[in-house]
């Protein structure tokens, strides 16, 4: 099965916007389409940003609780690794590769341009590319 780690943007989007590709991504992981890599530093950065008010004022809180009871609940929890430097522009991201590696994800979802700049393995691609590798699997 198909492991993504998915970057807190990518949540955050689709708490905000639940019909545009991050919150289908979302869709597809709880049919189980594919697995979820997280570590308890992913869930807490997301907890962050999403409480705060320029972005709390914007999510529905309860589908929120929800979103994060499943992601604890449902996705596979890796201890967080060490991180190596790794995104040359950006070292706050380092911890998604090492998590991505710790996990054995396939993917990193994110639109977070300095990741999808990086040369890494694996490899950071957008969300609807995402998808439209998602739509490739039979």
């Amino acid at each position: 099965m198909l492991r993504a780690v998915l970057d807190v943007n990518v949540f955050v989007s689709a708490t905000i916007v639940r019909s545009g590709a991050p919150g289908e991504i979302v869709r597809h992981w709880r049919a189980g389409a594919f697995e979820l890599v997280v570590s308890l530093t992913l869930v807490a950065e997301l907890d962050r940003v999403l409480s705060e008010p320029r972005i709390a004022r914007r999510v529905d809180a309860a589908f929120v609780a929800v979103l994060r009871a499943e992601i604890m609940r449902d996705a596979r929890i890796v201890e967080d690794p060490p991180a190596e430097r790794v995104v040359p522009r950006d070292p706050g991201d380092d911890y998604l590769v090492a998590l991505a590696r710790a996990g054995r994800a396939h993917v990193i979802v994110t639109g977070d341009a300095h990741l999808l700049e990086a040369d890494l393995r694996p490899q950071a691609v957008p969300p609807r590319e995402f998808l439209a590798r998602l739509a490739d699997i039979p």
